[in-house]
């Protein structure tokens, strides 16, 4: 089978929760058909890049997006009822573009990750379609309102709103749909939202392997892109509100932030005790380097890759039921869940005060992230649930 793959962005190197998903499909699906992988940048794509992801397909196309003309459509978007995100990322000349690149390749069927994509070929009646929602970015937006800066209320406010609409419109123009969870499946606001496909995220559970150091340099490492809104706020209200309560009774207390881009919010986070650290090579460095991985989410939307990664590689995790609720763990079974600030803190002094508990839950969580998720299986879904057709069949 012939997919053209279009993405919003070059999924390689993984520093973003989309690019890590867009990824590892292309991997699985290039095993079993001849995989077009189109690509939205916004800048210049670093030619080892394009080799690593030649290796997997040689069948990548780089569109870029001219930065003036993204600011100029962000203006024009304020007179518009579509999303920001979209207006950000549907440049006309590029959609040109792709039609004549989708017209000579003649696929069996269009995969477009994420709703910012649809533009491009929502008009393509004569091929089947196929988008991936992956979160319900208006429920992440609308979650986001509550803790934005007055100044930017309005504006994150009205994107939910944007959001929630185009999600609604959209579906009818893809024949099929998938999305991260049960919980966003819920949150798109369609007639048929149930016909979306559950495509959770997957772990390489050979990359992450359970080994982490006997003798940390850190007691909670929190991990992420951190220029990433929810995971801006997660890191702030780690160090800010939860960590003061567990250095009453732990004050030598040492935090590890490690993830891409860090904002200039995050990078006022770095203390004596708070190390922030930019991008890491291989974040699995960060989590062999700490005792338990912090997750204390109050927005977003989708599946947690972090805790995935961390809960893969035995490390105990603390986190809160936004981010619990996708993965369908139990309190006190795979990882410990806390909503309240006093609650997650209790969490963390538990597990740094009993290790035998932490040893358990750390092996809990590996047992159960191998039973569950992995990249064949969670593609495989894919294939059978937006995939089922053959070049005899298509319209």
């Amino acid at each position: 089978m012939k997919i053209c793959m279009l993405v919003s962005r070059v999924p390689w190197p993984l520093e973003k929760g989309d690019k890590l998903r867009a990824y590892h499909q292309v991997k699985q699906l290039a095993k079993r058909h001849e995989v077009h992988l189109l690509c939205l940048s916004d800048s210049i794509v670093d030619e080892s890049a394009l080799t690593h992801l030649r290796s997997i397909t040689p069948h990548v196309h780089v569109y870029r997006l001219v930065r003036w003309k993204i600011w100029l459509r962000m203006l024009l978007a304020l007179f518009s009822r579509k999303p920001f995100q979209v207006h950000y990322f549907f440049d006309l000349s590029i959609a040109r573009q792709l039609v004549r690149t989708i017209e000579t390749i003649q696929p069996d069927v269009i995969y477009c990750q994420l709703i910012r994509c649809s533009e491009y070929v929502k008009h393509l009646h004569h091929y089947i379609k196929a988008i991936d929602y992956m979160d319900a970015l208006s429920a992440g937006q609308q979650r986001r309102t509550q803790r934005a800066p007055w100044y930017l209320k309005p504006f994150v406010k009205e994107e939910s709103r944007r959001l929630m609409a185009y999600e609604h419109l959209i579906f009818d123009y893809f024949e099929y749909h998938s999305i991260i969870s049960e919980q966003d499946q819920k949150l798109i606001y369609h007639a048929q939202s149930n016909r979306i496909h559950i495509v959770p995220n997957g772990i390489d559970s050979v990359f992450f392997q359970n080994s982490h150091s006997t003798n940390p340099t850190y007691d909670v490492v929190f991990t992420g892109n951190m220029s990433y809104p929810p995971n801006v706020e997660g890191a702030q209200r780690l160090v800010n509100e939860v960590l003061p309560l567990v250095r009453k009774t732990h004050p030598t207390l040492k935090v590890l932030l490690a993830g891409a881009n860090p904002s200039g919010e995050v990078l006022s986070l770095q203390s004596d005790s708070v190390h922030v650290s930019g991008w890491m090579d291989d974040i699995r460095d960060a989590y062999k380097s700490a005792r338990i991985l912090v997750a204390p989410m109050v927005s977003g939307s989708g599946m947690q890759n972090k805790l995935l990664e961390a809960m893969c590689m035995g490390l105990p995790c603390v986190t809160t039921p936004l981010a619990a609720a996708p993965l369908c763990v139990k309190h006190r079974e795979q990882c410990l869940i806390g909503d309240t600030n006093e609650a997650l803190a209790e969490c963390i002094s538990e597990l740094l005060d009993n290790r035998a508990e932490a040893d358990r839950i750390g092996r809990e969580a590996r047992r159960y992230v191998e039973s569950n998720f992995n990249w064949e299986s969670t593609v495989a879904l894919l294939e059978s649930g937006c995939f089922p057709i053959t070049n005899s069949n298509r319209a």
